[in-house]
Order: structure tokens, then sequence, then C-alpha cells
């Protein structure tokens, strides 16, 4: 435990220190790809144990004060903590960002981010329409000083359209990250019940627990970095993954900057929403393959 301990420290430190040397960079790597880490190929702990859940539970009755989450059962359907194995391959550090979006939507004349009001009734959230409106793209252009917050009400099917932009753009293959992989790259091999430990920390991520209930600039909290490196994968926003739930569902994973426990920020949590849905909860990242 105390050389487990010791590694995560480490590799907090280097997070650190390479965010302060490059806080004014832009998330781009080698001639203008996305920042990625890569997840090495082999076997890592998915999934949670009673005594993982039964924390999650606890962390929100803390939290809410009521018992909702548990009532509805919400960390039973979580997968039986076990060994699971992926191929290895490169992860985005970050949620694709406002700006990163823009990209795409300048050269293909994509639909911007925005929803009307009569969709947003229909979808039945307890969010109120006027919250959308910070986050919709209400002049074709992202929303000023939001460039790099995280892009937000975007379907499954706009996430899957940028992956295939950028894969055209690029010249490589980027997809939606399956839900194994995503959780791979957010706990490590060793089945963190966080990013940064088994502790929750309301201080390493973009939660209502300590948040400004709103979206920020990604990288933000450098404390809550992955073992691998990568950013922003407990709280902020939710993210699309490839893995359906039921026919019209797909998993979504990392809680967002609504959610206080938070026992849905955990790696582990897991449920899913309805492919059209544009929710100001939900973004992205993309992972592509690694090639020998």
């Amino acid at each position: 435990m105390l050389l487990r301990q010791r590694n995560i420290a480490v590799l907090l430190l280097v997070a650190v220190l390479a965010l302060s040397l490059n806080a004014n960079a832009q998330a781009t790597g080698p001639e203008g790809l996305p920042e990625t880490v890569v997840i090495p190929a082999g076997d890592f702990t998915r999934g949670s144990d009673h005594a993982e859940r039964e924390a999650a539970y606890r962390l929100d009755e803390g939290a809410y004060g009521h018992s909702r989450t548990r009532e509805r059962k919400w960390y039973d359907r979580e997968l039986l903590r076990q060994a699971a194995t992926t191929d290895s391959f490169r992860i985005m550090v970050t949620p694709v960002t406002n700006q990163a979006y823009a990209a795409f939507v300048d050269a293909t004349g994509y639909p911007v981010p925005v929803v009307d009001a009569s969709t947003w009734k229909g979808y039945g959230l307890v969010h109120p329409y006027a919250r959308t409106r910070r986050h919709a793209w209400q002049t074709g252009k992202p929303p000023l000083g939001r460039e790099q917050h995280p892009v937000v009400l975007v379907s499954h099917g706009d996430a899957m359209a940028y992956a295939a932009w950028l894969g055209q753009k690029t010249g490589q293959k980027w997809r939606l990250p399956i839900e194994a992989e995503w959780e791979k790259a957010a706990r490590g091999l060793e089945g963190l019940r966080f990013p940064w430990g088994d502790d929750f920390d309301a201080t390493r991520l973009n939660s209502h627990d300590q948040g400004p209930f709103d979206t920020m600039p990604v990288k933000s909290y450098p404390g809550g970095i992955s073992p691998f490196g990568a950013y922003d994968m407990a709280g902020q926003v939710f993210e699309w993954t490839a893995t359906p739930a039921s026919t019209g569902r797909y998993t979504v994973k990392g809680g967002s900057w609504d959610d206080k426990g938070c026992g849905v920020c955990r790696p582990a949590a897991r449920h899913s929403r309805s492919e059209a849905l544009k929710h100001i909860l939900i973004g992205f990242r993309l992972v592509s393959d690694v090639l020998d």
C-alpha cells in the first residue's frame, strides 16, 4: 500500500510540474494533433465491490441529506470488481473543448451545440431551460470566455461526427472509447476509487461540493489527474462512450459539475442516456488505437 501511495504521489508531482511549465500551452500535440496519453495494453481492475458502493452511498447521503441514490440502487448496477484487459490506445488528455469543436464547425458547417426550449422540455430534466443559455452557441460561436470549457449540448451522434472529421483532418482513426477503456484511463491499473486514490477529495474535481455549479476550463484541477495523466475524468462533465446500454442509449461516465457526494463521479459508476440527448452535463473525449 505504501508503494502504491508513493507511485500515485510521484505521478501527481510530475503532472503538476508539467502543468506549471506549460500553463499557456494549447491542448494539442505535435503538428496540431490533440494532446493524448498512451494507455498500455494489459490487465487492470474495473468495477466495484460492496465496500466501495457502500462508501459511495454514504458520501451521497452526507452531501444531500437523503438516501435517494441508495433507495434507487444507483450503484448496485455497477460491474462487480474484476480483472479486465484492453489493447493499448491513446486517449485525449482532456474532454473536447468548445475551441476544438469550433474548428470542426467552421470546417464543415456542422450545426452548433444548442437546444431549443421545446426539445429541452421534452427531455424531462430537472435543470431549467434558462440554465442552458450559458452553454449554448447563440451566435454560431462558443460563448465568450468559455473557449477552453468542455463542449456540451452534443449528442452521441455529434461526438461521432466530430471523431470522423478529426480522422480525416489528422489521417488517424478517432472514436469514442468503450467503457472499459475509459475506466482504465481514469483509475489506472489497480482500480482506484477515484483518479487520485481511494478517498474522496472535493478539491480535486469540479463537482457541486465545492465547484461553481458550472463547467470550468479544462485542466483546472491538476490534483485530480489520473494515474496515466488524464484530466477531468471525475466531475466536470459526463462523457459519452461507445458502449451501448440498451436500444438507443449509451453509457456515460465520470460525473459532472452538478453532482455532489460524489459517488457518481467514481470511474466504476455507470449509467446511460439517450443517444439523441443534448445535455449541459455531457461532453466527450476520444481515443485512437496505438499502431505497432
